[in-house]
């Protein structure tokens, strides 16, 4: 009997313990399908990356056009001092990372969201795509899109034309599915930038239709326009509470990196110009004082120095006492990708072409600088924008006069309503230039478009017929396929350059970087 009653015993603690065998026997470390389906946790984790990867780093952004618009310069005179900054290209990754860090992973989202009827979070992971594709084409014209993940047609590139009616079309798809969940709470545990909140990223979606509108105004005008008037009454990001702004989710801002951790990046020569001979208060917001105080006798009241990028370097040392950035980016949280100041500034040129719903010009480049200013910390923005007398100062390097330039710019702040059309266009990207620092990726493309600011040619230019020639009185214009494509995807890049209608050159100039005037 005894033995009868254990075995029972027995065979009762063994149901026990296979009722719930498999959370006793599960790794408790790795995250379980249930975990993850929990609270769209699989639909949604992916987002942080997504978001992260729309900018790059050191060589996708530093080296590139933060340099290129004279943003920041580097000290350091990479491979002998011929490198992307001297016109002779040597790295961007930034294909990579849009394909395989932003599109690939989207896709995911957007396979799995759509099998289980989630249209919102395909939706968002569509607009991250769309989004990331119009930085990617600012860099090299065509690009994959629309065939992007169709199997037989993957390696197949979008004309420039074809993709900007692709992504106005799929911007239109993406935001009747978000107005009509404008109450939808699914996305806020994985919106870091608006906390799910639809009416921002509605208003998101109609500024980047106006950017994207503006961008090919030239080329495309009637096209611009009826997406341009689309997205202006639509509504739009309509104060510095409304700003597009990616997390750093615990991270550092590159340039934070780059400059202190590694003495790679400094402030560069277009701010010196611009910033201080506008006497433009946001530069202290951006950059700290040079740490030593011989290195500008011609402004000793502003005392930064900037490095001209493109230039004559001998040694990283001779220049790392030049303005570092602010120690401020030491401790953010969050970098801009869109903000008002700049949505404004749309408008303002949106009001020169005449485009309707686009206000007053002189009220909204006044609103842009006023919004900028609040933005990034600075004070005296009313006596600046009454100053009509100060303009770009002509730049000396201390350590190398060959990097000397004079200003090309006699541009002022103030608003006057006898200018040309064409004055007033360079007074508002000159101020989009300003406001743009930390996010230089439209900046460049808005100098190519128009030719504004009228930034200093580089002193040192080492382009050769290996990737084009850049005249020494003109700025590279796009940069070369990556060679993972020119070698593995000859064919693709052939069509490419086909539907460039140029080589694939650094001087071969994008659709919308049409030349001559604006208007």
């Amino acid at each position: 009997m005894k033995k009868i009653f254990y075995t029972i015993i027995l065979a009762l603690g063994f149901l026990a313990c296979t009722d719930n065998f498999e959370e006793a026997n599960r790794d408790h470390f790795r995250i379980s399908d249930a975990e993850l389906d929990q609270d769209f946790n699989r639909l949604g984790s992916p987002f942080q990356g997504l978001l992260s990867n729309l900018f790059g780093h050191q060589i996708e952004e530093d080296l590139c056009h933060d340099n290129w618009v004279r943003h920041l310069g580097t000290p350091t005179p990479f491979v002998g001092g011929v490198n992307n900054t001297t016109y002779y290209p040597r790295w961007n990754s930034y294909w990579g990372r849009i394909y395989g860090s932003v599109m690939s992973p989207a896709a995911q989202v957007i396979k799995q969201s759509d099998e289980g009827g989630y249209e919102v979070f395909s939706a968002w992971a569509k607009l991250l795509q769309a989004y990331g594709i119009s930085k990617l084409t600012v860099f090299h014209g065509p690009v994959i899109y629309s065939n992007f993940g169709i199997s037989g047609e993957a390696h197949i590139y979008d004309s420039e034309p074809d993709l900007y009616n692709q992504l106005f079309a799929d911007l239109d798809a993406i935001q009747a599915i978000f107005n009509a969940n404008s109450d939808y709470a699914g996305l806020k545990k994985f919106d870091a930038s608006y906390n799910g909140d639809m009416e921002k990223w509605s208003k998101f979606i109609n500024s980047l239709r106006l950017r994207l509108a503006i961008r090919i105004s030239k080329v495309a005008p009637a096209l611009a326009k009826t997406q341009g008037e689309k997205a202006l009454k639509g509504g739009l990001i309509s104060s510095n509470g409304d700003n597009f702004t990616v997390s750093l989710y615990g991270g550092k801002i590159p340039m934070n990196v780059i400059c202190f951790e590694w003495g790679d990046t400094r402030m560069g020569s277009g701010m010196e110009s611009f910033g201080i001979g506008l006497k433009d208060n946001r530069i202290k917001s951006y950059f700290a004082p040079a740490s030593d105080n011989t290195l500008y006798p011609d402004h000793p009241d502003w005392p930064y120095k900037g490095i001209h990028s493109g230039a004559h370097l001998d040694a990283k040392d001779q220049r790392l006492t030049y303005s570092t950035i602010n120690e401020s980016f030491k401790s953010v949280s969050s970098r801009r990708s869109f903000t008002y100041s700049e949505v404004c500034h749309l408008k303002a040129e949106a009001a020169l072409r005449e485009w309707a719903d686009a206000g007053d010009a002189k009220e909204n480049y006044e609103e842009g600088i006023k919004a900028s200013f609040a933005d990034w910390g600075a004070g005296g923005v009313d006596a600046y924008l009454a100053d009509a007398t100060s303009t770009p100062i002509d730049y000396v390097d201390p350590k190398e006069p060959k990097n000397n330039f004079t200003s090309r710019s006699t541009v002022t702040v103030a608003w006057n309503e006898a200018d040309s059309d064409e004055l007033k266009l360079e007074k508002i990207i000159t101020q989009k230039y300003l406001n743009g620092f930390s996010n230089a990726n439209e900046v460049w493309a808005d100098h190519r478009r128009t030719g504004y600011p009228k930034l200093p040619y580089n002193t040192k230019n080492d382009s050769n017929a290996d990737y084009g020639v850049i005249a020494a009185d003109d700025f590279l214009k796009r940069w070369p396929f990556p060679n993972g494509e020119r070698n593995n995807n000859q064919d693709g890049v052939a069509d490419a350059t086909s539907k460039m209608g140029g080589p694939d050159e650094i001087g071969t100039r994008l659709w919308w970087d049409t030349g001559g005037s604006n208007f």
